[in-house]
C-alpha cells in the first residue's frame, strides 16, 4: 500500500547528486590538472 503508482515516486535526487558527485570530481580534477599541465607546457 506505501508503494502506490499514483503517488509520488521515491525521491531519487540524493542518489542522482551523490552519483555526479562520484563521477564528477575525478572527472573535474582530471581536468583540473590536464589544463594546469597544459599551461605548464605552453608558458615554459
Amino acid at each position: 500500500m506505501s508503494h502506490d503508482s499514483s503517488q509520488s515516486p521515491p525521491d531519487r535526487r540524493p542518489l542522482i547528486v551523490l552519483s555526479w558527485i562520484w563521477v564528477g570530481l575525478p572527472l573535474a580534477y582530471g581536468l583540473y590538472e590536464l589544463v594546469r599541465k597544459a599551461t605548464q607546457l605552453f608558458t615554459g
